[in-house]
């Protein structure tokens, strides 16, 4: 059985993509460079046509990442705000739009019976990502994350 999810040990990694397509396309880009020097009086514009491609399949690459993780972060957003407006008194809903994209990202790993106070405490004290977390006592695992 797998440890239960906390402060410590909740930060993920995507092995395929930070262990293989990354390094590849890193290494992709530094080999298509050498050849581009090496072999530049055989080849001049195919060395240089396989430096642009290589570089557009490096960004390309991140640029996935960086938009699964835009996309995953307004619906924990959207998700959170629900969570929130259900677990809130009526009174304080309103300052629900007040709280930041950080600031919801981090409040999603808080258990139901500490939200209210999280958030007020998050809310008054402008307590940042890392100090949300580390608030939080009874930890709710997000094990479904990009």
């Amino acid at each position: 059985m797998a440890t239960p999810q906390n402060y410590a040990n909740h930060a993920r990694t995507d092995p395929p993509m930070h262990f293989f397509v990354f390094p590849a396309l890193i290494v992709n880009f530094g080999v298509a460079i050498y050849i581009a020097i090496h072999f530049r009086h055989d080849y001049p514009y195919l060395g240089h046509w396989s430096i642009v491609v290589s570089f557009a399949l490096l960004v390309l690459a991140f640029k996935c990442r960086i938009n699964d993780l835009k996309l995953q972060d307004r619906m924990i957003c959207l998700e959170e705000r629900l969570r929130i407006a259900s677990l809130l008194p009526a009174d304080q809903q309103k300052h629900i739009p007040e709280l930041t994209v950080r600031q919801l990202i981090a409040l999603r790993f808080a258990s139901d019976e500490e939200l209210s106070a999280l958030v007020h405490k998050t809310l008054t004290q402008n307590l940042e990502p890392k100090a949300i977390k580390q608030s939080i006592t009874t930890w709710r695992a997000d094990n479904h994350r990009v």
